[in-house]
């Protein structure tokens, strides 16, 4: 049976390469469907769709997106698969979901050129990343490649990590919220990587009972990063609120070195039998 990989990132978003690039290296490894998440965008997925239905016929590609949510403070983030990404509501809420998120990198631009001294401007940081939807990761490799600082985890650890002085938080959306995106673009919302929140046991449980009452209809139980155990977790909480499993790399590229697409840390397996119920779950004829 061949893999599948239901997590990935093109460089429209944090990863490093190119939305060709990522489905000639998904080609190269036999995978049998690759979904593409860029982060809170959708601009790579249809040159994914051309560029793999014209050449690579035998392998899938799988439209999706993933959700920057908060929930108690922390990051939790929510996948869609098999969304409509031209859906004129799903849009227009995206459109207005990225608009708050460039009015907060010209914020952090100021202040880390005005109090910190960084020579950073906002339309420099576009133009050095064409396309692609500005995260804290493009803000690092910036200012690495500029000599402003020594590291990518300077950057974090004194500039632009949670609770740092010149860190501006983005704007807020629920869990809850980017269910209803992706149930309105037609897709399945998934939650990611849960055991990467830290949440108590209790917690995470009461986290899922509650999004499973808000339409969520898949969890990543396979994952990069999971124990044994935790993967038991997960797909013990999946049988409980009868949730599909999905999963996959969560690969970036260079920006997540020690994660390779397709078999993450060298040991991730997600088969193809489990996208058939994904895909039955979206209305999508395969």
């Amino acid at each position: 049976m061949r893999a599948i990989d239901l997590h990935t990132h093109s460089n429209c978003s944090d990863g490093t390469l190119t939305v060709k690039e990522l489905m000639d290296l998904a080609h190269a490894k036999n995978l049998a469907a690759i979904a593409l998440t860029d982060h809170d965008t959708v601009d790579g997925l249809d040159e994914a769709i051309s560029y793999t239905k014209e050449k690579y016929p035998d392998m899938e590609l799988v439209p999706g997106i993933e959700f920057s949510t908060v929930e108690e403070g922390k990051d939790v983030h929510i996948v869609g698969l098999y969304i409509d990404h031209h859906n004129e509501s799903f849009v227009s809420k995206l459109t207005q979901f990225i608009e708050s998120r460039t009015n907060r990198n010209v914020k952090m631009c100021d202040k880390l050129r005005k109090e910190a001294g960084i020579p950073i401007t906002y339309e420099e940081l576009v133009s050095s990343f064409p396309g692609a939807v500005i995260t804290r990761a493009h803000y690092a490799r910036f200012m690495v490649e500029r000599g402003y600082v020594n590291s990518r985890q300077e950057v974090f650890d004194k500039y632009i990590g949670d609770n740092c002085p010149y860190y501006v938080e983005r704007e807020k959306i629920s869990p809850e919220e980017a269910i209803g995106y992706v149930l309105e673009a037609g897709g399945v919302p998934v939650l990611a990587h849960p055991i990467l929140y830290h949440f108590s046991d209790r917690k995470l449980e009461a986290l899922v009972s509650r999004l499973k009452n808000a339409g969520l209809k898949g969890i990543e139980a396979i994952y990069s990063t999971y124990s044994p155990s935790e993967e038991r977790q997960i797909k013990e909480l999946a049988s409980k609120y009868e949730l599909l499993i999905s999963g996959g790399s969560d690969f970036h590229g260079a920006n997540k070195p020690k994660i390779d697409l397709g078999c993450g840390m060298g040991k991730l397996f997600l088969p193809e039998d489990l996208l058939e119920p994904i895909r039955r779950a979206s209305g999508t004829v395969n």
